[in-house]
């Protein structure tokens, strides 16, 4: 399972700086598509949220 959740971990990362450099690209450019941009930054948010829980999955909580 922890083989599992570190490719999955690593796919978010790279799916995460993909977009990245999207709106980047996009904002590049005179006149861009504000949606287009806000709906990527959205995404981008909902993968951030998703690398959180699979880091809190891969590092347990330490009890102290």
């Amino acid at each position: 399972m922890g083989e599992d959740l570190k490719h999955k971990l690593i796919k978010l990362k790279e799916e995460h700086r993909a977009l990245d450099d999207e709106i980047v690209r996009i904002m590049s450019t005179p006149l861009y598509d504000q949606v287009a941009v806000q709906r990527l930054k959205k995404r981008k948010l909902k993968i951030k949220d998703e690398i959180n829980k699979v880091k809190a999955k891969l590092i347990p909580d330490i009890i102290a």
